[in-house]
């Protein structure tokens, strides 16, 4: 059985009051965030389980608040970003205090070079997906735009935008880890 499948369904048992599905969820999906955390954290892998039990607590709490029609990776996913973000923000804060005035100059020297090759190149891996993914990627990842103002400006219904937004993620993973 797929990961996604089965933390589903234990989170599902798990919210219709099974003490024990709902145990097992966690078991599992501590050891899916290891790995999720671990990947972005190569560099402090001290920090991974700090962050791991942050997660399961903010999952623990913001229970009610997952659909069960969408995927539990995602939801997962979405909650250990917002978590690893929290942690880079207040980790960048305390170094920036530490930095000498005189080391700030490479701060400035940057150009917005980066960010152009970025936007082009996610351009050029946008346009390989069909239009039934691309659009409701560029609309709600992109631009910012709901489920439901997606589906109004496309004319696609608001599960079929769900849809390709998974979908089209999908394929931009696997063609970036094709490369």
């Amino acid at each position: 059985m797929d990961i996604e499948e089965r933390l589903r369904g234990l989170l599902l048992q798990g919210l219709d009051a099974d003490a024990a599905a709902y145990q097992r969820f966690l078991k599992e999906l501590s050891a899916h965030l290891r790995a999720f955390l671990r990947r972005r954290l190569a560099q402090r892998p001290d920090e991974v389980e700090d962050l791991v039990q942050e997660t399961l607590l903010a999952v623990h709490n913001q229970r009610h608040t997952y659909r069960a029609d969408s995927p539990v990776t995602a939801w997962v996913h979405a909650i250990a970003r917002y978590k690893l973000i929290d942690w880079l923000r207040s980790r960048a804060a305390k170094e920036a205090l530490h930095v000498p005035l005189d080391d700030t100059d490479d701060l400035f020297a940057s150009t917005d070079s980066d960010a152009a090759e970025a936007r082009r190149d996610l351009g050029r891996l946008l346009q390989l997906l069909p239009e039934r993914q691309r659009l409701p990627i560029v609309h709600m990842k992109l631009e910012g735009l709901s489920v439901v103002e997606t589906a109004e400006l496309t004319g696609m219904s608001e599960s079929a935008v769900k849809v390709g937004v998974h979908r089209g993620l999908k394929a931009l993973a696997a063609r970036i880890r094709g490369m």
